[in-house]
């Protein structure tokens, strides 16, 4: 099937390139260091340990996974357009769609793999340190699920800017910018509404959505354990009692479906 063939391809691509190996040791460096750092204070807190280490994963996956979705998908179209093989692959008998599509299994493999191992080394260090018992392995599971999700909606995000632009360095530049706003000035503007507010009407009503609507803020609430949420703003609690589990996954799922859409939309125009 072409899907899988183009997605072969880009995975022997990013092996080469060696994104795969970036990824799994960013991942991993990053999840061994926290497990182990917030591993220490459950004793005294008298808190689950793998509740913690999810914690501190869940913060740090959103930074880095949408990071590395957006560096995996940047250049995939514009990329080849440079290169000149956006041109040889469009004379074979497979249509954009499934190009597009090749190219985010494999990209979605090299996160999956990424994250696998991370939450894996997470898992093996915390029975490792606390054993087998009163450990609960779902939360960690449902990590995996969402923070997939995450990666997939920055994925065609990135797939997105690489239809609309012309040169690989003015997709990179865009990409980082889009990171810093998605995980960073987003949430900073927010911040510094509900603080001029002051638990008014936008706290209240509008805050809420605003938060759920952002894929990485949506994940954040989907992953922060309620007991250590010791209700840290009214603005987080309203946030989770007004838009809700549910908004919050659909939040989260519907992204990477309509980043895919919009990046087709726009790769079918796009000229060799």
């Amino acid at each position: 099937m072409a899907i899988f063939t183009i997605a072969r391809l880009e995975l022997l691509i990013a092996r080469r390139n060696m994104w795969v190996a970036i990824s799994v040791i960013l991942m991993g460096l990053f999840t061994i260091v926290l497990t182990l750092a917030g591993g220490s204070p459950t004793g005294t807190l008298g808190v689950d340990p793998l509740t913690v280490a999810i914690t501190s994963i869940t913060t740090l996956s959103v930074y880095l996974i949408p990071l590395i979705g957006l560096l995996l998908s940047f250049d995939a179209i514009v990329g080849e357009s440079e290169r000149g093989t956006l041109a040889l692959n469009l004379t074979y008998p497979m249509s954009r769609g499934e190009i597009l599509m090749g190219k985010f299994l494999a990209h979605l493999s090299v996160l999956a793999i990424a994250i696998a191992v991370g939450l894996g080394l997470t898992a093996i260090l915390t029975i490792w340190q606390y054993g087998m018992a009163d450990l609960s392995f779902l939360p960690l599971l449902k990590l995996f699920v969402t923070s997939l999700a995450l990666g997939a909606a920055f994925l065609g995000i990135g797939y997105l800017v690489s239809t609309l632009v012309r040169q690989t360095g003015a997709a990179s530049g865009i990409v980082i910018i889009i990171w810093l706003v998605c995980v960073v000035l987003y949430d900073l503007a927010l911040l510094g509404a509900l603080v001029a507010d002051n638990g008014g009407t936008f706290t209240k009503n509008v805050f809420p959505w605003l938060l759920v609507a952002n894929p990485a803020d949506a994940f954040r609430l989907i992953n922060t354990p309620g007991v250590s949420v010791a209700e840290l703003s009214y603005g987080i609690s309203a946030a989770n009692a007004a838009s809700g589990f549910a908004s919050q996954i659909i939040s989260l799922l519907l992204w990477p479906i309509l980043a895919l859409f919009f990046a087709w939309m726009a790769f079918r125009r796009v000229e060799p």
